[in-house]
């Protein structure tokens, strides 16, 4: 019991720099509060005291704001952060290292009593305040849910998904090929293996939204076309009688030079449109995502 407590302090120290000291983390954390709580009512749960423990989890959201079914399982160093109006339902999972921010609900949508109901967390699962994840299904190891999604799908391992409904923005890392792997394996194995940085509400600096995704790609698409267009209008003026002599051909290169000047003009507009739109999704993540307090 001490033993998981002082991991339990430990990881708030670690995960939030707000966290001066051992006594603080212990007298003024709800998130620590709660999860202590919660493992004697989902002792008595699997004891069948079932009315007992959900006693215990009612006291504790009383206490704490956070209302976690004694059903419902929590692993090792999982960290509720701020915790007000956390949800965790009869059958959800919650694997260890996983970061829960405010707001979040892990929900069922069937009522088929007995049935996997309530989603599935992985190890190190970060999930960002307001996010809902609602339905049996699981979220891989290491995935991110951003704030205010709305997740009713599976997530792969390593993933972020963002939005509502919520959609994969960052993608798992794709497997490096084995000889790649083999020799950076023998460069490291001496060293100390280094640890992913954590990301606070589940969304780093770097991420892109999107929407700037499908911008950018179609800027590149556009990019392409103008030069095999302006290929196909070179190669046509090197013929030059050849294809004056033909009917039409001078309405053909007049067209051709006329999609090549119209597809660059489209280019520059959604470039404008590109840059607007990263202008104000930053200022938009800097209104949204609070500090870590």
């Amino acid at each position: 019991m001490f033993k998981r407590l002082r991991e339990d302090i430990a990881t708030i120290r670690e995960r939030d720099p707000a966290a001066r000291s051992a006594w603080e983390v212990l007298t003024c954390y709800p998130g620590l509060h709660a999860l202590v709580l919660h493992r004697f009512a989902h002792a008595c749960w699997r004891a069948q005291y079932r009315w007992l423990a959900r006693y215990v989890s009612q006291l504790a959201r009383f206490l704490t704001g956070i209302e976690i079914h004694p059903g419902a399982t929590v692993g090792r160093r999982v960290f509720i952060d701020h915790g007000m109006g956390v949800v965790i339902g009869e059958t959800a999972e919650v694997g260890d290292d996983c970061t829960i921010y405010q707001g979040v609900t892990l929900g069922g949508t069937s009522l088929t009593r007995g049935a996997k109901r309530h989603p599935t967390l992985g190890a190190g699962v970060i999930v960002g305040a307001g996010a809902k994840v609602l339905g049996g299904f699981t979220v891989g190891a290491g995935a991110k849910i951003g704030s205010n999604a709305v997740v009713v799908k599976p997530v792969p391992e390593g993933a972020t998904a963002v939005g509502n409904p919520a959609r994969i923005v960052a993608p798992a890392k794709a497997a490096v090929d084995v000889a790649s792997q083999a020799v950076a394996a023998g460069a490291a194995a001496n060293a100390k293996p280094a640890r992913e940085g954590f990301c606070a509400y589940g969304i780093s600096p770097n991420a892109d939204d999107p929407v700037s995704l499908a911008i950018h790609g179609l800027i590149d698409h556009a990019a392409t076309q103008t030069q095999r267009v302006d290929a196909i209008v070179v190669a046509l003026e090197r013929l030059g009688t050849r294809l004056e002599a033909l009917h039409g051909a001078d309405a053909a290169l007049i067209e051709l030079r006329r999609l090549s000047a119209g597809i660059e003009c489209s280019a520059a507009a959604t470039a404008q449109a590109a840059t607007r739109a990263d202008t104000t999704h930053q200022a938009d993540n800097a209104d949204q995502a609070p500090a870590n307090v």
